[in-house]
């Protein structure tokens, strides 16, 4: 089992989960985050008053699926979530010892 967890730019979020469902994957999870990066932040002004806003808001897709189905993700996310710029986000592969589902108690390794 792999984990591949995307941490992408909010609005591609749809694209994303259009194109996942289209492969068949329906069980993965979405969480809120922000990242700091080379782009370092921008400045905002709000109310007449200036602020540094040093992170970036991103959602992170993590997902669970077998080894063999890992470069079929990587790649639908990739071409879903690409809007060109350098800091479209990031995503990350690593093993997974075990999963264990709650509902059911059936565990997978």
């Amino acid at each position: 089992m792999k984990l591949v967890i995307a941490v992408i730019k909010q609005f591609k979020l749809e694209e994303v989960q259009d194109a996942l469902t289209k492969l068949g994957v329906y069980r993965y999870t979405v969480t809120e985050c922000k990242r700091f990066g080379p782009q370092r932040g921008h400045t905002v002004i709000h109310r007449g008053s200036e602020f540094a806003v040093t992170f970036v808001p991103m959602v992170t897709v993590a997902i669970t699926v077998q080894a063999s189905f890992v470069d079929k993700i990587v790649d639908t996310i990739v071409k879903s979530a690409r809007t060109g710029d350098s800091t479209d986000g990031e995503i990350i592969v690593t093993d997974i010892e075990r999963t264990t589902h709650i509902g059911t108690g059936m565990t997978e390794v």
